[in-house]
């Protein structure tokens, strides 16, 4: 009888140590990753209260974890280390593509747009007003894998017959993030610099000094706003509760709160069609999403 039990016991024990590792997750956590637009802290700030409520209404603890890169979230998802992230435009199209992962839905902002543009700015009193002015200048990007911290740019340049920044730029970096790309211009630290204009006006809005500084050189199409995307084989009924209760949440006094905390109105329903204008915005910019691997292991 005890052989019997004992080997029950491993056979059960074999079948546990089998199974692949969302199995064995506990799916009352989710782990969603963010994408470091903005100093850490504000973010944080921003997204806690969201996760608090997400995770009262739909009994799951949400956990946000704020990567150290653009790319990592990409990384991230095929280590099978994240359940979901709200990828940035770019980001989203390319892993719509890689990963496969499910978009679900994207805020909107305060002033009732679900999209957001890219910004190319200079100090006003750098005297560059147009692309040839940015010759032999330093530029700050944000990251290789954002829409309107690199994509957008090279689109720009590309119209203008410039087909790469080297030997166009005097030099370039990447800031790491949108406030760090803005922050570098004011700071004189580059010439010019580009960011989506979400971060842009915000930075505006807290100091409205430095609207005196820039000027705003170029501004791209609309491309949807940061969507949160779940990864192929997150369960059935764990998508269905999120979507829900993102969309509902301006419908619940608790949910409106949480909305003017996140400086949104509301969620919408976000498809994979909605990122079509970034395909469009990469094909300018010479590049191919569906092969792109720049910025997601660099």
């Amino acid at each position: 009888m005890m052989k019997k039990a004992r080997a029950l016991f491993l056979i059960l024990l074999l079948g546990i140590l089998l199974q692949p590792p969302h199995a064995l997750a506990d799916e009352k956590q989710l782990l969603i990753g963010l994408i470091p637009e903005m100093n850490i802290f504000k973010q944080k700030q921003r997204f806690v209260p969201l996760g608090e409520y997400l995770s009262k209404k739909t009994g799951i603890q949400v956990r946000f974890t704020v990567l150290s890169r653009y790319g990592n979230i990409l990384e991230s998802f095929q280590k099978e280390k994240l359940d979901a992230a709200f990828f940035g435009s770019f980001t989203g199209a390319v892993a719509i593509h890689k990963l496969g992962v499910v978009p679900l839905a994207r805020p909107v902002n305060l002033d009732n747009s679900s999209t957001y543009q890219g910004y190319i700015f200079v100090r006003k009193d750098s005297g560059i007003i147009d692309a040839a002015g940015l010759r032999g200048k330093t530029f700050a990007f944000v990251e290789k894998a954002t829409t309107a911290g690199y994509i957008f740019p090279l689109a720009y340049l590309r119209d203008h017959g410039i087909s790469a920044p080297d030997g166009y730029f005097r030099s370039f970096y990447f800031a790491g993030s949108h406030d760090a790309a803005i922050d570098a211009v004011l700071r004189k630290k580059a010439d010019a610099g580009a960011a989506k204009n979400t971060i842009y006006d915000m930075m505006i809005a807290n100091n409205p000094s430095f609207e005196k500084d820039l000027r705003i050189i170029a501004r791209s199409p609309a491309v949807p706003s940061n969507g949160l995307c779940v990864r192929k084989d997150l369960d059935d009924v764990l998508k269905r509760k999120l979507r829900e209760a993102l969309l509902a949440m301006h419908a619940d006094p608790e949910g409106k709160k949480v909305l003017s905390q996140f400086s949104a109105l509301k969620f919408t329903e976000t498809t994979e069609k909605d990122y079509e204008p970034v395909h469009l915005l990469a094909k300018k910019a010479g590049i191919d999403l569906i092969k792109y691997s720049g910025g997601i292991n660099e």
